[in-house]
C-alpha cells in the first residue's frame, strides 16, 4: 500500500512499528509481525538497500569478468597466449542491472502488494521526536517502537568543482552508457581498489590519487605494502596526493593535485568511503547519541542510546550505527533486533566471533582481527608467521610469487587473533581461521587434527598453522 497522504495532512499515522530503510531492514520484517502494523521507509533511487543496487551485489558480478579478463591477460605466466576482446559494456552493465533491478522491483511489489499489514513509503523522513517522524511532504508517522536503518552514502569529494555529469560516485559510475578511455578514481581504499580492478580490467585507463603513501593502509601493513607495490605495476597510482581541483577544458576533465600536477582524463570516481545518514534523520536533534564519525550510537542490545541510556523502543543497524559498513555484519544485526522486538523480556546481543571482511580487488584480499602493528602498539605478546602461496603446489601451479598468508596468535593461549591473507580465493581461505577464532580454538593441533585437501589452496592455511604450533612449540621449549 504505497501511500497516497495530503502533504497537508498534520495527523499523526500510528504504527506498531516503522523500520527506516529497506535493505537489511526490510528482511527483519517476518511473519511475526503479521499481527502488527508496519510502516517501511525507503527513500533510494532504487528499493532494497545499497548492497542490492550500488553495492557489493553488482560489484562482485562485474568482478567476476574483470577476473576472467585479468586471467586472460597473464595467462603468459603458465604458457597460455590469449587474447581478449574489447569488452561489450553494455552487456556487462545490463546482465548485472537486469538481475538487481528484478530483484528491486519483486521486493518493492511483495511488500506494497502482498504485505498486507505493511505500508511503504517512498520518501525522506526525519526525526521529529524519537518515537514521531514526519518527511519532506508532511506526512507523519509514530510508533512505539522504531528501527534505523538507514544506511550510507558515498562520502563528497572536499575540492573545487562544479556539478559535472563525468564526475561519479560508487552509486552512479556502474550504470554509466559507455566505458571511458580514462578514469581518474579518488580514494585508496577498498571501494576505490574494486573499481580500479574492474574498470582497467575492461580496458580503461585508470589512475588512482590516494593521499596515503599506500593503499589500503587500514590493513595490516605488509598486506597494504605489497598490493600497493602491485597496483603499481597495473595502475598509475599518485601517493600522498590530493585533489583540490576538477575542471571541464573541452571534451575532457582536468583534475588538479595539491602538487600542482594536472591529470587530464574523461571521467573521474569519487570513492572515498561512506558516510551514515545520521543527518538527513535529524537524529542528534531529538537527542539520539552519535559517534565521533556520525554513527547512531548502540548498546550491545542495538538499542540506540541517548545520554547513554537506551531509548525504550528504538533500535538501529546496519550503515548507520556499525563500526563495520559490511552486509554480513548489517544481517546479523538485523536478526538481533529482530529477536529483541519480538522478545522484549529476554534480550539478544553480540557477535559469534571475530568480523571478516574481504577486498575483491586484484589480488583478492580478505582479514580479521589486529594487525601485527596494533599488537606491537598495545604490547600484546604474540607470534607472526607469514606462509607464501608459492610455497606450496597450488601456488606453484598458479606461478604465484606475491601472495600470503600471515597469522598473528596470541602466545599465552595459542588462540589466532588476527589473519591476513593477499591472493586469489582469500576471501573463501579465511573462513576455517574465523571457525578457528570464533570457537577460541588453540592452533596447536588444529591442523593436525584434521585432513587438507592437496593440491589446493587451502595447504597455505594449513601450512601457516603447522608454522605458528611450531613457533608455539619453540617458545615454550625456551622458556621450559
Amino acid at each position: 500500500m504505497s501511500d497516497e497522504h495530503s502533504a497537508a495532512n498534520e495527523d499523526v499515522l500510528a504504527f506498531d512499528l516503522i523500520v527506516i530503510g529497506a535493505g537489511s531492514g526490510n528482511s527483519l520484517i517476518g511473519p511475526e509481525f503479521d499481527g502488527w502494523s508496519v510502516a517501511l521507509i525507503d527513500d533510494g533511487r532504487w528499493f532494497g538497500g545499497t548492497c542490492l543496487n550500488a553495492g557489493c551485489i553488482p560489484t562482485k558480478m562485474l568482478v567476476r569478468v574483470a577476473d576472467v579478463m585479468t586471467d586472460a591477460a597473464e595467462g603468459g605466466a603458465i604458457g597460455v597466449s590469449a587474447g581478449v576482446d574489447p569488452v561489450d559494456w553494455p552487456a556487462v552493465r545490463d546482465r548485472v542491472f537486469a538481475k538487481t533491478d528484478t530483484i528491486s522491483h519483486a521486493g518493492f511489489r511483495y511488500r506494497d502488494q502482498k504485505s498486507p499489514n505493511v505500508t511503504v513509503f517512498r520518501e525522506s523522513f526525519g526525526f521529529t521526536d524519537q518515537h514521531t517522524i514526519i518527511s519532506a511532504s508532511g506526512v507523519r508517522l509514530s510508533a512505539p517502537r522504531i528501527v534505523v536503518a538507514a544506511g550510507s552514502r558515498p562520502r563528497a569529494l572536499e575540492a573545487a568543482y562544479e556539478p559535472e555529469p563525468a564526475i561519479a560516485d560508487s552509486d552512479s559510475i556502474m550504470r554509466i552508457e559507455s566505458l571511458p578511455e580514462s578514469l581518474v578514481i579518488v580514494g585508496g581504499g577498498s571501494v576505490a581498489v574494486e573499481f580500479a580492478h574492474i574498470f582497467s580490467a575492461f580496458g580503461v585507463d585508470v589512475c588512482i590519487v590516494n593521499r596515503s603513501d599506500r593503499l589500503l593502509t587500514s590493513l595490516d601493513d605488509d598486506v597494504s605494502a605489497r598490493f600497493t607495490e602491485i597496483a603499481r605495476q597495473r595502475w598509475k597510482v599518485r601517493s600522498s596526493a590530493t585533489v583540490i581541483a576538477i575542471d571541464r577544458v573541452g571534451d575532457h576533465l582536468v583534475v588538479t593535485l595539491d602538487s600542482g600536477e594536472l591529470i587530464e582524463t574523461e571521467r573521474v570516481l569519487v570513492a572515498l568511503g561512506r558516510i551514515p545518514n545520521t543527518d538527513t534523520l535529524g537524529a542528534a536533534a531529538v537527542g539520539f547519541d552519535l559517534e565521533d564519525d556520525g554513527r547512531l550510537r548502540v548498546d550491545g542490545e542495538q538499542r540506540v542510546l541517548a545520554g547513554g541510556r537506551p531509548v525504550d523502543g528504538v533500535f538501529a543497524l546496519g550503515d548507520v550505527s556499525s563500526l563495520w559498513q559490511l552486509k554480513h555484519v548489517a544481517n546479523h544485526e538485523a536478526r538481533t533486533v529482530q529477536h529483541n522486538l519480538a522478545h522484549p523480556d529476554r534480550l539478544a546481543g553480540g557477535y559469534p566471533g571475530p568480523v571478516p571482511a574481504a577486498i575483491f580487488s586484484h589480488p583478492q584480499i580478505a582479514h580479521f582481527g589486529a594487525t601485527e602493528r596494533e599488537c606491537a602498539e598495545t604490547g600484546r605478546d604474540v607470534v607472526v608467521v607469514t606462509q607464501d602461496y608459492g610455497s606450496t603446489a597450488y601456488g606453484w601451479a598458479l606461478e604465484d610469487t606475491t601472495s600470503f598468508c600471515k597469522l598473528i596468535v596470541d602466545r599465552p593461549s595459542g588462540q589466532i587473533v588476527g589473519a591476513h591473507i593477499i591472493g586469489q580465493e582469500a576471501s573463501i581461505l579465511i573462513q576455517p581461521l574465523i571457525q578457528a577464532a570464533s570457537a577460541s580454538l588453540d592452533v596447536r593441533g588444529l591442523a593436525r587434527g584434521q585432513f587438507w585437501p592437496h593440491p589446493a589452496a587451502s595447504e597455505v592455511v594449513e601450512n601457516a598453522l603447522l608454522k605458528a604450533e611450531e613457533e608455539l612449540s619453540v617458545n615454550t621449549e625456551k622458556n621450559l
